[in-house]
């Protein structure tokens, strides 16, 4: 199953294809680029796909399986949680055994778990297998930007790049679409087993096409203490964010798992200084730019994914759409991503990373800003120009902090590089969603007391006002059957405009963080080690 080349990575400046000992160009099918390419997107759409589309269908799963919120809240969490623990330590499995076999490992894990959850019949046995997807999702997408690496030139691969981002903001945004599509005409299975036929083109594709690239100085052995102190402080870090909002930031549990996570963390940067061959060796942080990168992508998540999460709710809640009008009414942000990516490419290639990384960042901030003026009568015009905007701005940052990060990394190290920028995004799109959440949560429960007693409405006791403070922090009015409709339209209109002062706050905050990442972008350069793997196969 293994087809095999060694790339020496002895300069920055060497490529393989040079080196008369190294392999020679492939020829065909196997080890083409842009058949390469075309291979990992299939597997990343598969996983990119599955971060959203899902939400869609946890209701029908919770009525269906008859789960409690709790439950299906896990589907979501187990998911994240395996997926964000295991992202770096799959990039060094790829390092050592190559990125090929892992790849080729996560598709089928992945769409095996996808069918498994189809046939499942019991919540439990749902958010087992959706802890598997995350596990397999893990080793798929380190793997497939080690691939690109090592696949395209130098010259190619921002476009390759660009390409592959579009690819996943294209999935991400077009879950809830398809997503809604399938529940409401099929039925929820069919939002697992939609991953089964994509699993088994993927895994075709890659028995085909994809060439096993080697670093010379690949890794031999691994850092098994290193591998359970980062995983145990990943774990605490995104459990702290996961339960924040059910325990509160005040909580000792919060603060407890967070400063377990920072201890660990601690131990792990002194016992990587001390072992032979460290899970992450921490000179690659003397590298300015690709720290940068690492934060920018942190920075990028927090108010893109944290800014996002409200509009599903402003949309649906507050405009009454269904989820697939909704998901239509986001097209501007997906179309633009789509369109954006391989624009970004070709102008990074052209002028380096830093002008199109802080004028993407900017624009960024630009469509919070404007995202925080919304109302609950504004117009879907208005409406998809900010979501335009938004998309516009997202797509150098996607596909330039990447190339930043990994081009920025040894070859050897490519898939702990593609790791910590899958990590980076996932943990700031958690801490954005806790950090934001808690922000809405701040403002309603401060303002919705005043707005109801403005409104002339009866005082609520403390246990009532807390569950309608809970409605509307996700712009659901906490009406019952029953009531009268002008007591209905009082109260509904009370809880939208309340939670739109939430959710004008939250873009705000995220439009401050998007502001403060224009700085960091401008610390950012091209890749040193671009061409380290790339010239192997042909163009």
């Amino acid at each position: 199953m293994t087809s095999q080349t060694t790339i020496d990575t002895t300069g920055p400046g060497d490529r393989a294809s040079a080196d008369p000992s190294g392999p020679a160009p492939a020829a065909g099918l196997r080890g083409h680029p842009w058949l390469t390419l075309i291979t990992v997107a299939v597997g990343v759409m598969m996983v990119a796909l599955d971060g959203t589309i899902v939400a869609i269908a946890n209701p029908a799963i919770q009525k269906d399986l008859g789960a409690s919120f709790a439950d299906v809240q896990w589907i979501t969490n187990g998911y994240f949680l395996a997926l964000a623990v295991c992202l770096i330590t799959a990039g060094k499995l790829g390092d050592r055994f190559g990125h090929r076999q892992t790849f080729l490992i996560g598709v089928t894990g992945f769409a095996a778990a996808s069918g498994a959850i189809g046939l499942s019949h019991s919540i439990a046995a749902v958010v087992t297998f959706r802890v598997f997807q995350g596990l397999f999702g893990a080793l798929l997408m380190p793997a497939a930007l080690g691939l690109l690496r090592a696949t395209f030139p130098a010259e190619k691969l921002n476009m390759a790049i660009g390409i592959w981002g579009m690819v996943i903001g294209a999935s991400t945004a077009g879950g809830p679409i398809l997503g809604g599509v399938l529940v409401e005409h099929v039925n929820w299975q069919s939002v697992f087993f939609i991953n089964v036929p994509v699993g088994v083109l993927a895994l075709l594709l890659g028995l085909l096409i994809l060439l096993d690239h080697r670093a010379k100085n690949a890794p031999r052995s691994f850092d098994l203490p290193g591998i359970a102190l980062l995983s145990g402080a990943m774990f605490c870090l995104v459990w702290a964010l996961i339960k924040a909002p059910t325990w509160g930031w005040g909580d000792v549990k919060t603060w407890g798992f967070i400063g377990a996570s920072a201890l660990l963390f601690v131990l792990f940067a002194v016992w990587e200084t001390r072992v032979a061959e460290p899970l992450i060796p921490l000179g690659m942080f003397r590298s300015v730019p690709l720290s940068a990168g690492v934060v920018l992508m942190v920075l990028m998540a927090i108010a893109f994914m944290g800014g996002l999460f409200f509009v599903t709710f402003y949309l649906q809640n507050v405009h009454g759409m269904s989820p697939i009008d909704a998901g239509l009414h986001l097209l501007p942000l997906t179309g633009m991503m789509i369109v954006g990516s391989p624009l970004a490419g070709a102008a990074i290639t052209k002028l380096g990373p830093r002008i199109p990384l802080a004028g993407g960042m900017a624009a960024t901030a630009i469509a919070m800003y404007g995202m925080s003026t919304l109302k609950a009568d504004t117009g879907s015009g208005l409406m998809s120009v900010w979501f335009a905007l938004l998309g516009f701005g997202l797509a150098p940052v996607m596909v330039g902090a990447t190339e930043v990060i990994v081009g920025n990394a040894p070859m050897e190290l490519s898939g702990v590089a593609g790791g910590l920028q899958q990590a980076a995004m996932q943990i700031g799109g958690s801490l954005g969603t806790a950090v934001l959440g808690a922000v809405m949560a701040s403002r309603v429960d401060s303002e919705l007391p005043g707005n109801w007693a403005d409104a002339g409405l009866p005082k609520l006791p403390p246990e009532q006002l807390d569950q309608a403070s809970e409605a509307v922090q996700v712009g659901v009015a906490p009406v019952t059957k029953g009531m009268p409709e002008a007591l209905v339209a009082k109260i509904s209109g009370v809880a939208h405009d309340t939670f739109i002062s939430g959710m004008s706050l939250a873009s705000l905050v995220a439009a401050g963080v998007a502001a403060f990442a224009v700085l960091v972008a401008l610390l950012t350069k091209r890749g040193e080690n671009a061409e380290a793997g790339a010239g192997v196969g042909h163009i």
